[in-house]
């Protein structure tokens, strides 16, 4: 393909890197526009992906088609799955690391507040879902869908999409009859959308509703989690290189192997519906666990804070472009209001009945109460935009403790949906 009048030949692969950092660059600066206090940060990033996509990516041949062009440029869907899962790594093992010194001391004192905080959350938006598939019975599904079996599944994708739970999304797949799984696709790719800017602007709008003071509130935090002390060693620890790459790849390594461990819930054993943690949930885990002891013997397995920063960073660009510029495409292919505004619903009502749970009942301090909900709502922009907000990072230990409770929750929860209604 030929850009320019054909004075720029360019490869598939060679113009998709051109189209990541084109679109990192827009996004950002669209992130930075802040209206009363107000910015989509990060978000902004995902905002112009899903543009791009809707503009310029077929999802149904998977190719990026470029109007005016006389052919696509070539390279599939695949792509960008890959651009995708490598931000999820970067970024989760990168938060597990951050995490990871202070987490254990944090669940010790928190631990029943962040089980209930999860599962709050996850039910809120699971009764949710069946009051949505209780109004579509009421006032019909909707143009495109005939039976109820089908609507049931158009709802668990919304919830999927809702929560952006890829783990929710897979499971509800894999358990509804072969002729629906198409539903749960467009479910999850209307609602997926405002699941990822909801939240976002949630865990900015909070804190500046309730007028909250961000220096009080970080050290409220840190008191919350001062149980746990980082470890200081007399004897020089080997590192592998002076960043802390190979640390960070042995996490990551770790961490995939960990996720792709399936559990059986149903059926027969490996052939019936599983649970896993995934490549998210696995990296996550591995890499607290190395944060908290930072080393092995004398092997040093704990990155530096440079590092971490700056492939928490890229981790979450590349993950917003990856997971935006498909979902553009699909929100535009399948986008129908109605569905649209359950997808809303099932986002705003477990964010907001999470929150208000967590102040009065938990009597969480706001930046751990923001902390859980982004944990519980499964939402990996939210964190950084979270972070930069709160002015410090410990808030992704509250997140992390929150995540897997969330991520099995919603699993369950999607199945039964199926298998009631």
């Amino acid at each position: 393909m030929n850009l320019f009048g054909g004075v720029i030949p360019v490869t598939g692969i060679s113009f998709l890197m051109l189209c990541i950092f084109a679109i990192a660059a827009v996004g950002y600066a669209l992130g930075r526009i802040t209206i009363k206090g107000v910015s989509l940060g990060d978000a902004g990033v995902f905002i112009v992906a899903l543009l791009f996509g809707a503009l310029f990516f077929d999802s149904l041949e998977g190719q990026l088609v470029i109007k005016g062009a006389s052919e696509s440029v070539g390279f599939a869907d695949k792509s960008l799955e890959i651009v995708e899962s490598l931000g999820l790594i970067l970024f989760v093992t990168s938060v597990g690391f951050i995490a990871g010194p202070k987490f254990f001391g944090n669940m010790k004192k928190n631990f029943k507040s962040y089980v209930l905080l999860g599962l709050v959350v996850i039910l809120a938006g699971g009764l949710t879902a069946a009051g949505c598939i209780g109004i579509g019975h009421v006032i019909g599904y909707g143009s495109s869908i005939e039976t109820s079996d089908g609507f049931t599944a158009m709802i668990v994708g919304l919830l999927s999409g809702s929560l952006t739970s890829t783990p929710a999304f897979s499971a509800a797949k894999a358990t509804v009859a072969a002729e629906y799984t198409s539903l749960v696709s467009v479910g999850h790719g209307i609602a997926y959308i405002f699941g990822v800017i909801g939240v976002v602007l949630f865990v900015q709008l909070v804190p500046k509703l309730m007028k909250a003071d961000m220096a009080t509130e970080r050290a409220k935090l840190t008191t919350v989690e001062s149980g746990a002390q980082k470890k200081t060693f007399t004897g020089k620890l080997l590192e592998l290189d002076g960043h802390g790459f190979g640390a960070f790849a042995i996490a990551a390594v770790l961490g995939t192997i960990v996720g792709k461990i399936k559990i059986p819930l149903s059926g027969a054993g490996l052939d019936g519906t599983c649970f896993s943690l995934t490549t998210t949930g696995g990296c996550l885990l591995v890499s607290l666990v190395l944060g908290h002891f930072s080393r092995i013997g004398k092997l040093s397995v704990m990155p530096k804070e440079h590092t971490l920063k700056l492939f928490r960073e890229l981790g979450l660009m590349l993950f917003l472009i990856g997971a935006g510029i498909p979902g553009g495409a699909d929100f535009v292919a399948n986008f129908d209001i109605m569905y649209f505004v359950y997808g809303v619903i099932m986002t705003v009502v477990p964010m907001i009945l999470g929150f208000l749970f967590a102040k009065y009942v938990l009597k969480l301090s706001l930046l751990n109460n923001l902390g859980s909900i982004t944990g519980g709502m499964t939402s990996t922009p939210a964190l950084g935009t979270l972070i930069n907000v709160a002015g410090t990072e410990d808030v992704a230990a509250a997140y992390a403790a929150t995540y897997p409770i969330a991520l099995i929750a919603v699993v369950l929860v999607s199945q039964f949906l199926i298998i009631i209604f």
